[in-house]
Parts: structure tokens; sequence; C-alpha cells
């Protein structure tokens, strides 16, 4: 069993350098990416245009044995435009359903918000329960299937802010910032290399299987996590709803308990991506804000004094004693 997961993390880890020299300078967002896509659940991510969220997932999928799609969330969009609809059938008088993009193993919803409440609605339920329902049927999903659904955080006008509700279904809230110097002139050699070459696109070293993919997940929710450990994650998602001090102001809504699962799953996960069987506390406080970020709900009071999710989770960290 060993030798298996051995050969999975290798796998892993070299799809992972790989697309870290095709999307420079967003280390955190290839990490989370991966940590989503063996831990099962699905990325929302913010950032400013350019930053190379799409051509993220689109690299990721060329790493993984599955089909990709993207969708353009905009405000005409209608449910069926992502789930599918059905076609009545002239010849026979019956009526067959026509799949939608979401039944693809690696979606990008791109710019999620700016889609009404209906269409959210519909992604996210297939999110959720890993299927879709059209009419009186419903019809599975593909086992293996993650949402990156992306924000732009700079223009707000004319979207349709993602409700805390349906928030709470993504894994993880990531903020994608923008490259340092060094990176940026990477990233010039790069594109100036892809403009000028004329061969084949780079393929990718290994092309990650689902049964790689499952094995892997089973492989980390077997991994060994310590009492003291876990203790830690419950005492955190708790610190949040039962607020002391200035929190007790800032705070409207702690973390939901699919927060507990989502820190204990992501944690297992960065461990095992290091290479490492056990979980430490400095895995669980390095992945703690993008857990929660989408999971807390502030103030009036906390807005009004420009106070962030991440400020009140800097102070949850620093209030919970680590074991």
């Amino acid at each position: 069993m060993e030798a298996v997961e051995t050969v999975q993390q290798e796998r892993v880890s070299a799809v992972t350098q790989w697309l870290s020299k095709r999307i420079i300078g967003q280390e955190v967002l290839l990490e989370r990416l991966m940590t989503a896509l063996l831990c099962g659940g699905h990325l929302l991510v913010e950032g400013a245009p350019g930053l190379a969220k799409t051509r993220a997932i689109k690299e990721l999928a060329g790493a993984v044995d599955g089909d990709f799609h993207r969708i353009q969330f905009t405000p005409d969009l209608l449910p069926s435009d992502v789930t599918g609809t059905e076609i009545y059938r002239p010849e026979d008088g019956s009526f067959k359903f026509q799949q939608g993009p979401v039944f693809h193993n690696l979606l990008l919803a791109d710019e999620v918000n700016r889609a009404p409440a209906k269409v959210q609605s519909a992604l996210l339920e297939a999110m959720a329960e890993h299927q879709v329902s059209v009419g009186r049927q419903t019809f599975p999903l593909p086992e293996l299937f993650l949402v990156m659904a992306t924000q732009n955080p700079i223009e707000q006008e004319g979207t349709y802010p993602l409700p805390e509700a349906q928030l709470d279904r993504f894994l993880m809230h990531v903020h994608v910032s923008y490259p340092d110097e060094a990176a940026e002139s990477e990233i010039l050699h790069l594109v100036r290399a892809e403009s000028t070459a004329r061969t084949a696109e780079v393929q990718a070293p290994y092309r990650l299987t689902e049964d790689d993919i499952f094995a892997a997940r089973q492989s980390i929710l077997s991994m060994y996590m310590a009492e003291p450990i876990e203790r830690y994650i419950v005492a955190l998602t708790m610190a949040s709803r039962e607020a002391r001090g200035e929190l007790s102001q800032w705070l409207e809504f702690g973390a939901s308990p699919r927060g507990t699962i989502a820190l204990d799953q992501c944690a297992r996960t960065l461990a095992w991506l290091d290479n490492r069987d056990f979980v430490t506390p400095e895995d669980v406080q390095a992945i703690a804000h993008d857990v929660f970020r989408h999971r807390l709900i502030l103030s009036f009071d906390a807005e009004a004094q420009g106070v962030t999710t991440d400020d009140v989770i800097d102070i949850l960290i620093n209030q919970v004693p680590v074991p």
C-alpha cells in the first residue's frame, strides 16, 4: 500500500511542478486547485483580471484525464444553459435530455456573480448534490467533478452576490494577488517563448487518471491525525461561534460544521502534498484563511471599522491555544 501511495504522490508532485512552470507567481492558487481536486471539493477564486485564474484550471485540465468546459456567466444566462435542456424529437414524439456544460469533469464558472440567482442555484445544486434535476428526472454527474468559480472584486455594478448559504458549498475561497517583480519577468519570458514557438503545445509529464485521484483521496482520508490536532480544528470552529472580546462585536455568525469538515480535509491534503503521513498544527493554520474566509459573516460594526474576515481569522488563530 505504501509503494502505491508513493507512486501517486510522485505523479501528483510531477504535475504540480509542471503547472508551476506554466503558471508563474501563483503557487498558492495552484496548491489550492490541487487540494480541491484531491478533496473532491470546489473552489471560489477572487482576483483582479489577468492573474491567470482561467489559465490555471485550463492547464490543470491538460494534466488530468478528463474533459474541461468553460461557462462565461452573464445576466441573460439561463439555468438550462448550465444544466442542459430537453429537446423534442418529432420522429417518435418524445423528449430527449441534452446534457449541458455541467456534465464535464472540470468546469470553469467565469464571473459567477454576473448571473442571476436561479442560474447560481442550478450550478450550486449540481455542486452540492452531484446531480442535476430536470423535470421529473435526475441525472448523476461524473464521479470526478470540480468547479472553479471566479469573481472579479473590482467591478460590482450589475452583479448578483452569492448568498452565504451558497458560498458555504465551496470548499475554499481563495484570494489571488499580483505576482512579484521576479515572477513578472518570468511571465514575460514565458509569453514571448510561447508566441514565437512553432512546436506543438507543451504536454504534461503525466496525465492523472481518475483511479490516481480516487486512490489519493482514500490515502488522504486514512492519514493519521493526532487527537490534539482534531480538537484544535474543532476549537477554531467553536471560537468563531462563541466569539470573545472584540470578536463578539465583529462576528455575526461563525463557521458551520461544513467548515470543520473542510478544514480537516484540506489540512490532511496539505500534509499529503508535502509527502508526510501526519498532520501538524501548521497545516491547519496554513489553510484556515481559505476555508473560513467565506463562512464567517461580519457585523455592521466590523464593516464600518474596515475589519476584514482575514483580520478576524488572524485573531482566532492567535486566541486558540496550539497543541
